[in-house]
């Protein structure tokens, strides 16, 4: 598949290139002679393979900006760390500071170790909090209690009305556990990025706003970037608006033929039973206008038709939000289990259009970072560690076009990597898991994702029969929103490491017995010989044989598209 040359945008990926690449041969240095067959497959058209390569910060093609312009010292409002008193009341007002300053600003943390009782909510754009590091000479936000004890607003009000109206339970007989999910399992965070007026997810229908209508879309082609509209007259260039396609049709809709394709697989009630809710949502940019025909930032996710309508609606979000160097800490309290989280949670980053999260070392987490209703988001090198069992160190969920690339995971998690409900082209970058790693595909319409270059540390388990064997992709989620994934969700240059469980000349069977259609897996070895049991069967290729010449699948589709557009 080749990239489309667009020359309006020229001039502009001429500037933004030596940028774009010099990120990309930082982590690799790229062997472009040989490509594997998959890639001369899709570009002669004979094999689907989305260009992932859009996902992050400014589509990949800019690098994070280091903002310098107005600070704001958290130090100036009595903030001392070290002292062992709580710093909240001094950061508050510093954040109230930062929020009566026009244009972009950073909210600056000292060195030492700050106590902090209470949310850092960020509501505005062009804004970054910014600490002196993530290591032991840097900056470190402790919270010793969690987000069940202090958080008393109306926050997460329309989950909690969700969980219980629908009896959502954790329940575990052998335990002795009978319990409605924690509102916080999967929501919520001490550092709180959100748009006032904004949901991460949506959750009672009730509560459902009226969607603004820009404009309806008539026409587009999957993978294109072109798309004809009824009337362009309330499109502007410039605007970054949410693209919607929604399944009205029911168990058999056109749009599920698009996500899944011709699959046997049964596709859970959740796909149709709100047909006024998008189903898939893909935020993007106008770049062009040409009459009523418009070009978008990014490849189109589906054909757009009378078959499968989609539309324009106004997206209510910030942007050029970010949060660097520093540590976030917990004590190392009881973990209650799966579902029964009391949010010790870091970051809840939502409602966001090019932002970032970078140099974050995350300790003893609930969840450490977690995504909503966000797109090009770059999160890059975080380290999560820590003795408690998590649920996420990142989740990405509701989200598109999401980067998360250099995450370093040595604490025990219910899911490893996950791309959770509604995620789309999105991608875990150059990640390496030491503890239980598991790739989670979440159900929930999620596709078109990517797990690439990803490394795990795995002990080999046995089964009846003194087989080894590890559940490399163990997919979850709820039944009404099954499969586990949509078509084209890649895995590429899969590295595993077997760690004790199975002799040097073991042969390992690495499953995946829940997942969804139409999976590609280019590129699994390790130290050891593996076959595959992924269901329904993927196509795969280099099965024992690592990708030295295209390590990356996203930095190679980023270096060709950049390269076309010079």
């Amino acid at each position: 598949m080749k990239p489309h040359r667009f020359s309006h945008r020229a001039g502009r990926y001429r500037l933004i290139r030596c940028a774009a690449i010099a990120i990309a041969t930082s982590l690799f240095s790229l062997s472009l002679s040989a490509k594997p067959d998959i890639l001369h497959k899709a570009e002669q058209g004979e094999m689907r393979l989305p260009d992932f390569s859009y996902a992050g910060y400014k589509n990949g093609e800019q690098a994070i900006p280091n903002v310098a312009k107005r600070v704001v010292k958290v130090s100036d409002f009595g903030a001392v760390a070290n002292d062992g008193i709580d710093d909240s009341a001094a950061i508050l007002k510093a954040i109230e500071k930062a929020n009566s300053i026009k244009g972009s600003v950073v909210l600056m943390l000292p060195k030492g170790r700050l106590i902090v009782s209470e949310i850092l909510r960020i509501k505005r754009s062009d804004i970054v909090l910014r600490g002196f590091g993530a290591g032991s000479d840097g900056t470190s936000l402790y919270f010793p209690r969690p987000l069940a004890m202090i958080d008393k607003g109306e926050s997460l009000k329309e989950l909690t009305e969700y969980l219980s109206k629908y009896d959502k339970r954790q329940r575990e007989k052998a335990n002795n556990i009978d319990e409605l999910f924690s509102e916080y399992s999967w929501s919520g965070g001490f550092i709180w990025v959100q748009k006032e007026g904004t949901r991460a997810a949506p959750y009672l229908a009730k509560n459902d706003p009226a969607i603004d209508v820009v404009a309806r879309a008539l026409e587009g082609q999957a993978q294109t970037h072109s798309i004809l509209l009824e009337n362009s007259e309330n499109v502007s260039v410039g605007d970054v608006l949410e693209l919607q396609w929604f399944n009205r049709d029911g168990e058999n809709g056109a749009l599920l033929k698009q996500i899944y394709g011709d699959t046997k697989l049964k596709i859970g009630s959740h796909h149709w039973t709100k047909p006024d809710r998008p189903l898939v949502r893909q935020k993007t940019e106008i770049v062009k206008i040409s009459g009523n025909a418009v070009t978008i930032s990014d490849p189109l996710m589906h054909d757009i038709s009378n078959e499968v309508p989609a539309q324009f609606a106004r997206w209510d979000h910030l942007s050029e939000v970010g949060i660097e160097d520093l540590a976030i800490e917990f004590p190392n309290t009881p973990s209650f289990g799966h579902h029964l989280e009391q949010g010790y949670n870091g970051i809840y980053f939502t409602s966001v259009y090019n932002g970032w999260v970078r140099d974050v070392s995350i300790r003893n987490a609930d969840s450490g970072i977690l995504t909503y209703n966000s797109a090009n988001v770059t999160i890059s090198d975080i380290h999560s560690d820590g003795q408690r069992k998590g649920h996420y160190a990142v989740h990405v969920g509701n989200v598109h076009n999401v980067l998360v690339q250099n995450l370093m995971i040595r604490n025990p998690l219910q899911h490893s990597l996950s791309f959770n409900t509604q995620s789309t082209k999105s991608v875990f970058l150059n990640a390496h898991v030491f503890v239980e790693p598991v790739l989670d595909q979440h159900a929930g319409a999620n596709h078109q994702n990517l797990f690439d270059n990803t490394h795990l540390y795995i002990t080999a388990l046995k089964d009846d029969n003194n087989r080894a064997y590890y559940p490399i992709w163990d997919g979850s989620g709820a039944g009404y929103w099954q499969p586990g994934h949509g078509r084209f969700n890649t895995t590429w240059n899969l590295n595993v490491k077997v760690q004790g469980g199975a002799l040097r000349n073991d042969e390992i069977r690495l499953e995946g017995l829940a997942e969804g259609p139409r999976a590609r897996i280019v590129g699994v070895s390790g130290n050891r010989k593996f076959k595959l049991d992924y269901r329904p069967a993927p196509y795969v290729e280099a099965l024992n044989n690592d990708m030295k010449d295209v390590p990356s699948l996203y930095l190679w589709q980023l270096e060709e598209r950049l390269s076309v557009s010079k």
